[in-house]
């Protein structure tokens, strides 16, 4: 046959494409939400961080933290709550609705609902979404544990694909954005679903995909690595010796960092920022989960060590070199709306890729 292919051809291939795409994609994304419920099926403390991260937290991140009103991050979420909930026209009253969007073992939640309920906060449930059933279950039983389980609703849902129902007084998400995958969508439900006085309250990553570093932080990451004794370059979390600092993406297999970078671009056009913190970059390989437990707090060079690379750190920082990788924020629906230099201060940390 000679000519082009007969338009109803053409268009029956055209078809068959789109649909074997799509079927490509929803088998790479069914293997993905596997992989992520696998991953964190017995993981009972999502948020355990080393010792040496507490040491440079308390020295360097709770007095920035402080100057804002609050020393940690609980504390940081209990405010805004009841500031959301004092701004409602009823002021506290009436079954104030909170969600929190992937709250795995509710951990958090619950002490939030705990810290409310000894301030006489009785008139609230917090809706905790996530897709793993065990880690819900694990927060079901907390609930009760703490006495908090009328104001703790375990809701079993995959928040890309969030569709409310209902008005809040305030969503939260804590370090649960990385993990998502149709970010315009989670933040268009958040939109059409936030109260007049609401606020979308976050605590985040904002680095690059995967938990990579951009260029010119990995330069400064691999000066300082040059500096460790072979025993503080083991990889707790791979199982592995890293001669170099390896850049892993983690990308590859579940959810975890998989749109990171493209957090704050994101919010900065649809939110108006309260609050903005912005922190840490070269810092973090240092301290996480990874190779922070090779560190000791109770040592004088690994103590020193990291104080120098985080007073690097703040002087790339403040310089616009490098850009924080993590995020403290209290934002409002309409990019135009919120606090001028918050809203400033949000812009000036995004990371724009070449």
């Amino acid at each position: 046959m000679s000519g082009p292919f007969p338009r109803s051809l053409s268009d029956s291939l055209r078809q068959l494409l789109r649909r074997g795409r799509a079927r490509l994609t929803r088998g790479r994304y069914a293997a993905r939400i596997a992989a992520e419920v696998s991953r964190f099926r017995d993981d009972t403390d999502v948020h355990a961080l080393p010792p040496i991260f507490h040491y440079w937290s308390n020295r360097y991140l709770r007095p920035k933290l402080e100057s804002h009103g609050f020393s940690h991050p609980d504390a940081f979420f209990v405010a805004n709550i009841e500031a959301c909930c004092a701004r409602s026209p009823s002021g506290i009253g009436l079954g104030r609705r909170i969600i929190s969007l992937g709250a795995g073992n509710c951990d958090t939640e619950v002490r939030l609902a705990r810290e409310l309920v000894d301030a006489r906060r009785n008139d609230f449930v917090i809706e905790c979404l996530d897709l793993n059933p065990a880690m819900l279950d694990r927060g079901r039983a907390l609930a009760a544990e703490q006495g908090v389980a009328a104001h703790i609703a375990p809701v079993r849902g995959d928040f890309n694909v969030w569709q409310p129902d209902k008005s809040y007084d305030c969503i939260i998400a804590n370090q649960s954005l990385h993990h998502v995958v149709a970010l315009e969508r989670v933040f268009d439900s958040v939109t059409a679903s936030l109260a007049p006085h609401g606020r979308f309250i976050v605590s985040d990553m904002i680095g690059r995909n995967g938990h990579q570093r951009w260029p010119e932080a990995l330069a400064i990451v691999r000066e300082f690595w040059r500096e460790l004794p072979s025993t503080y370059r083991y990889n707790r979390q791979l199982r592995r010796q890293e001669h170099e600092f390896l850049d892993w993406d983690c990308s590859t297999e579940g959810f975890e960092g998989i749109r990171a970078q493209d957090i704050l671009p994101l919010l900065v056009e649809r939110f108006g920022f309260d609050v903005f913190i912005g922190f840490a970059n070269v810092i973090a390989p240092f301290v996480d989960r990874s190779f922070g437990p090779n560190f000791s707090h109770d040592a004088q060079w690994d103590r020193e060590f990291i104080d120098r690379v985080h007073a690097r750190d703040e002087t790339e920082m403040a310089a616009g070199r490098i850009k924080p990788t993590q995020m403290f924020a209290v934002m409002r629906v309409g990019a135009s709306d919120g606090v001028p230099a918050a809203t400033s201060a949000a812009r000036a940390a995004i990371r724009v890729p070449q």
